[in-house]
């Protein structure tokens, strides 16, 4: 198992090209005005709370990590993309400003990117939440830790996933997406159940216009620019409450136990999402747990599960 917990500043890797958008997301309520100064004195951080942002090269796997703990763990995963169409949709303040500033195919100002996230923030309290999309530069990341600072609710937990290059670029050929949801599969690895449709929808998978080496090696030169300060500032001493962890392997599957085990031993309190325990439980393949488990379901002996991890 490869992992280390990072605060040295010799940081190789480095954030996405600044992208508005982002592929795993929760259902989101309605938008929420933004109050920037609005302290919350009663609530503490104890460092229980995942607050989480993950960083990897085009390619390296973040979506699927990301949608593995939102799937196993209560955790929500947010998208910088969907609250922004959210708030556009709802003619919120900030959605009409920022709709304006779309309609002239410019990019959203920093402090409007923030307002759009911190909105959904203020109200999630003691969730624990994974934001993808933002922060994408070093101004933004101390923007964003300005705001949650002020909210006595830094960020507990950033992941910079660490894959060579050369495995990224040798793996993009085989590389299909499902570009409504985002859905990323590989035919190396993490292959659809029917090859060419999507998992969830059925509906077909497509490659993505940028996925040739050329311009690839393009995006990894923008993400090595701008993410390397990004990582440097969270491997700074000035951020005593956020821990850098630098995971490292080929793939998602080489990846996810490193990303189970720090998430599980960092947040011992966080839930498992039932589903996922029910599907633990009946894995084991063992006749008489299963049995043991069907008699204390109906009121009738011993439930074994308490003994599960």
């Amino acid at each position: 198992m490869t992992f280390l917990f990072a605060r040295a500043p010799s940081i190789r890797i480095a954030p996405t090209p600044p992208a508005r958008s982002i592929s795993h997301s929760v259902s989101l309520s309605k938008a929420l005005p933004f109050y920037l100064n609005n302290l919350r004195s009663t609530e503490q951080n104890d460092g229980k709370v995942l607050r989480m942002l993950m960083f990897g090269k085009p390619g390296a796997g973040k979506g699927t990590l990301s949608a593995r703990l939102v799937k196993k763990y209560d955790i929500l995963s947010l998208s910088t993309g969907d609250l922004l169409r959210q708030h556009i949709a709802e003619r919120t303040e900030v959605g009409r400003q920022a709709e304006e500033i779309v309609a002239q195919g410019n990019l959203l100002p920093d402090d409007v990117m923030l307002k759009v996230v911190a909105s959904k923030l203020e109200s999630l309290n003691n969730r624990h939440w994974i934001l993808d999309g933002f922060p994408r530069t070093l101004g933004q990341g101390k923007l964003l830790d300005t705001h949650l600072q002020i909210q006595n609710a830094p960020l507990s937990l950033v992941v910079n996933l660490d894959v060579a290059d050369n495995v990224i670029l040798s793996r993009i050929s085989d590389r299909w997406v499902h570009l409504p949801s985002g859905r990323v599969y590989n035919m190396s690895y993490n292959r659809p159940k029917v090859d060419g449709f999507d998992d969830e929808t059925g509906e077909p998978l497509t490659r993505r216009p940028d996925d040739n080496p050329e311009i690839f090696s393009r995006r990894l030169k923008q993400f090595y620019d701008s993410t390397s300060p990004l990582l440097a500032y969270y491997a700074s001493p000035v951020n005593k409450s956020t821990r850098l962890v630098t995971l490292q392997g080929e793939t998602s599957d080489e990846i996810w136990p490193q990303l189970d085990t720090v998430v599980r031993r960092s947040f011992p309190g966080i839930r498992e999402r039932a589903s996922t325990i029910a599907q633990r439980r009946y894995s084991l393949g063992d006749p008489f747990a299963m049995e043991q488990e069907k008699r204390a379901a109906a009121g009738d002996g011993p439930n074994p599960s308490k003994f599960l991890n």
